[in-house]
């Protein structure tokens, strides 16, 4: 054989097995229900918080009223502010997502970390942020994952695409509280 021909020959195997593991890697992901976060709460929970108390704008970021327990001391002025500190809490899951294999975007909160930056057990959150600052996201919001393998972290900043079987499973740290836990089967770098 010619080089030339030996040459299209390799690169047609390279070509060949690049398919492959890409396929693959489409039938692995499309074995998992793609979800948003909203999905794993209440439409009531989700009403609540999507109409906070006027109160809120007029806290400062940081400060000594930024907090839950700030706000758990709050008096209800309505229905309306008790229901919404009762979602801020809310651990209400949604039974039908128990046992089902999904694929969820969000951001790493570390819990514990082997040497370096392979962080082994965290929560998944829907947003950078959430957990450090006030107030955590509700804990159906919150997904507890332990992944013995670990997850390379470069940053907080850095968003993943979490795959795996989700199950109702309450997990409480010092950062927050989950309602959900997820046995990893994967985790990707996040690309729309």
């Amino acid at each position: 054989m010619s080089k030339n021909v030996t040459k299209m020959v390799a690169w047609f195997v390279i070509a060949l097995a690049s398919l492959v593991i890409t396929c693959e890697s489409v039938a692995k992901s499309s074995s998992y229900e793609q979800i948003e976060w909203i999905q794993l709460m209440p439409k009531d929970d989700l009403d609540a918080l999507l109409n906070p108390p006027e109160y809120l704008t007029e806290i400062e970021d940081g400060s000594e009223q930024d907090t839950l327990d700030s706000l758990d001391a709050k008096p209800f002025e309505n229905e309306q502010d008790k229901r919404y500190q009762q979602a801020l809490s809310s651990a209400r899951v949604i039974e039908s997502y128990n046992n089902k294999k999904i694929r969820v975007p969000g951001f790493i909160v570390p819990l514990e970390s082997e040497e370096g930056k392979r962080i082994s057990e965290f929560f998944v959150v829907p947003y950078f942020g959430a957990c450090l600052h006030m107030p955590p996201p509700p804990p159906n919001q919150i997904i507890y994952v332990k992944f013995e393998q670990g997850v390379e972290l470069q940053s907080l900043y850095d968003a993943f695409w979490f795959e795996g079987k989700i199950t109702i499973n309450t997990v409480e740290n010092e950062l927050g509280t989950s309602a959900y836990e997820l046995k990893l089967d994967r985790v990707l770098p996040y690309e729309e």
